[in-house]
């Protein structure tokens, strides 16, 4: 069955958001979403219509502005714009159902409109134009839309096509693989496609989208394995994902990681780990699950780190007992180089049982003592929030807890 699939993208989202909150217009003003305290390496998280049709990209560091605007500067608020992006997702499920409606990330999403042509009695674009002025209207906010017969080249027609449309809204169809896909090039400007892979494919005399269209699929396969015959169906329009499928992964892992706004001495991580193994064994403990496997990854100031993996003696959920698992992969290849980088995960999660087995070489009144105390900490934090009740060592100056706790992804709430 033919399907039609649209994305749907918020254009120059954070931005547009500090735009609207402060009565600006996006297209006439030079605002960058950043925080000027961090210093002039901070990366700057989004410009202004304005700015990118002056040639400054989404993307850079605030010592890379160009000269020669007069910027306001936004601190990044990620509540307000995860709850701009939640009113954009119930406008859209006024459209579809929610089975077919697929949030790619906080300003994309695709919608699969095959059942709702018939019903709004509208062509796909003319369907897609009257959601994207709906959004503007409720709002205002504006956004491009890319449209085809799956998700690739719906995707390909929003990165490539749709902010040279008046509309904002470009359609590429199984029928315009070859006048509209094929010449592409660079082949990074394609959906799925990086910097590694797109030297990868060049190294081979692949530079266009057509030379992989053209590849035999033992060549590709040969080269790159089954993602090498995916991109050989790419290139031909081939996509045969489902919007409706839900993926179950085989193994699930929890993991909490922060880049450190200064160089750590090898004592001073030592508290920084702690806090961060604290806080996502408390997830651990919310999704009521253990965990079997733990991961540390450890990355110096200059150059170099270590990423290494330690199974435990019996799944856990307990801070002491994983925290000194950690502790033991990071004093085993530990260097005397200061820090920059910190990454924790947690493998082999396993939901934790009803009963539990008795272990005889460990005090159960002791392990009981441990159990009582986490939960009691836990039950606090869920009512009182997250720095309602800290370890003493977040009085320390190098400690990041309490900040990161006012922090969605790094940044501000």
């Amino acid at each position: 069955m033919k399907r039609t699939i649209a994305v749907i993208d918020l254009k120059a989202f954070y931005s547009y958001v500090e735009c609207i909150d402060r009565g600006l217009d996006p297209w006439s003003t030079p605002l960058v979403v950043a925080d000027k305290d961090r210093g002039k390496n901070t990366i700057v998280l989004s410009v202004t219509p304005y700015l990118k049709k002056r040639g400054v990209p989404s993307r850079l560091r605030i010592n890379d502005l160009p000269k020669g605007y007069n910027y306001i500067y936004a601190i990044p608020r990620m509540q307000r714009y995860i709850d701009m992006s939640c009113e954009v997702m119930s406008i859209l499920l006024d459209f579809v159902a929610e089975e077919d409606l697929h949030i790619y990330s906080i300003d994309e999403a695709f919608l699969d409109l095959t059942s709702y042509l018939g019903y709004y009695q509208k062509t796909p674009y003319e369907l897609v134009k009257y959601i994207i002025n709906t959004i503007k209207e409720k709002t205002g906010l504006e956004c491009t839309a890319g449209i085809g017969d799956n998700f690739f080249l719906a995707k390909v027609a929003l990165d490539n096509y749709a902010k040279k449309e008046r509309e904002g809204i470009a359609t590429i169809y199984k029928d315009d693989v070859k006048e509209k896909i094929w010449p592409i090039t660079p082949l990074s400007k394609v959906w799925g496609i990086g910097a590694n892979l797109e030297r990868r494919l060049n190294n081979l005399g692949i530079f266009t989208m057509k030379d992989l269209a053209t590849s035999s699929r033992l060549f590709m396969n040969k080269y790159f394995g089954i993602i090498g015959e995916q991109l050989l169906d790419h290139a031909n329009g081939i996509d045969e994902a489902d919007i409706h499928e839900v993926y179950i992964p085989k193994e699930t892992s929890l993991s909490i990681g922060q880049a450190l706004f200064k160089d750590y001495t090898p004592k001073e991580c030592e508290t920084i780990i702690r806090e961060m193994s604290d806080d996502l064994c408390y997830r651990l403990r919310m999704e009521r699950k253990l965990t079997g496997t733990v991961s540390l990854y450890i990355g110096y100031s200059k150059e170099g780190g270590f990423s290494r993996q330690l199974s435990l003696l019996k799944v856990t959920d307990d801070n002491n007992e994983i925290y000194e698992a950690l502790m033991e992969i990071y004093h085993r290849f530990i260097t005397n180089k200061t820090i920059r980088r910190v990454g924790i995960n947690f493998g082999k999660l396993t939901y934790k049982p009803k009963h539990e087995q008795l272990d005889l070489f460990v005090d159960e009144s002791v392990s009981q003592k441990s159990r009582n105390l986490n939960f009691i900490i836990d039950e606090i934090r869920n009512k009182y929030g997250e720095n309602a009740l800290l370890r003493a060592t977040s009085l320390l100056d190098f400690s990041t807890i309490r900040e990161r706790h006012n922090q969605i992804g790094g940044h501000r709430r």
